[in-house]
């Protein structure tokens, strides 16, 4: 049984992540020496204790929960792998972050070669709160041993010991979760860039209702619009290593793009005053080249 976990990071997911299992009586760690000023506020909301760095982290472990941006997940996996061959220390580590199968079973190797467990986990769903819980996906060799957080106030799935199969989980529904709002995102953009958006939201009154409800939730995303660009070109990378197309995505992550690179994405979601559906659009309308 696990008594202290690390996060690497403890950011919008990691901090609630952590803060979930310290609830559960769980000791909760974390690198913090070189994160922003944010991400250790977050940590220390919740009881996340500062180990300072990898070293640190590996040592004070039990098991390594990592969440992080995609872009960084397998240069951390080699810092952590390099501070478990400098120590001689075993631990479980699970990738959870939002990366295409290939992807993650380098890291397996990466990890693996420094004598540790692996388990490949993807999250599905937002960070937990009170009365709600994500399904944490896990495959691969360490998921009957990563499932044991099922008793520490986490949801988990296993399916099996392929590393890969969690990941590939996690790429089909984003692509339906965040490429759905992409989409959302460049045709309302597009309609208030052409002076009909008016009339596009009453014909969305009258034969697309449900959609429309889906596109009030859009003034949340871009806090997040960074993120999900390294997560559309897992995505991409994911379909294209089956032979599909990989442009799609390819195309949600220059959208996102387009918003990180604006003042909206510049709110943490934890700011007040969000903007409403109509001032985003017009924001980003206003933000065209």
């Amino acid at each position: 049984m696990f008594k202290t976990i690390g996060i690497l990071s403890p950011g919008d997911m990691g901090h609630a992540v952590g803060g979930r299992l310290a609830e559960k009586g769980l000791r909760v760690v974390a690198a913090l020496g070189e994160r922003s000023g944010r991400t250790q506020r977050l940590a220390a909301q919740v009881g996340i204790e500062d180990v300072g760095d990898y070293a640190g982290l590996v040592t004070a472990s039990d098991a390594i929960l990592c969440i992080l941006v995609p872009a960084e997940a397998e240069a951390t996996a080699q810092g952590v792998a390099d501070a478990l061959a400098a120590t001689g220390i075993s631990l479980l580590y699970a990738d959870c972050n939002a990366i295409a199968p290939q992807t993650v079973r380098r890291i397996a190797g990466i990890i693996g070669g420094a004598g540790s467990r692996f388990v490949d986990a993807s999250i599905i769903g937002g960070p937990p709160r009170p009365g709600y819980t994500p399904r944490f996906y896990a495959s691969g060799p360490g998921a009957a041993e990563f499932a044991a957080l099922n008793d520490c106030g986490l949801e988990v799935v296993q399916m099996g010991e392929r590393v890969g199969d969690a990941s590939a989980i996690k790429m089909c529904y984003g692509a339906l979760t965040k490429g759905q709002s992409a989409l959302y995102t460049e045709l309302l953009v597009a309609a208030e860039a052409l002076g009909v958006s008016d009339a596009l939201t009453g014909e969305f009154r009258k034969s697309q209702a449900d959609a429309l409800k889906r596109m009030d939730g859009l003034p949340g995303m871009p806090p997040k619009s960074r993120r999900w660009v390294g997560e559309m070109e897992e995505i991409a990378a994911t379909f294209a290593a089956v032979g599909l197309t990989p442009k799609i995505f390819e195309g949600a992550a220059d959208l996102y793009r387009f918003v990180g690179d604006t003042a909206l994405a510049d709110r943490n979601p934890e700011d007040p005053g969000k903007p409403s559906l109509g001032e985003m659009v017009r924001q980003l309308a206003d933000s065209l080249p």
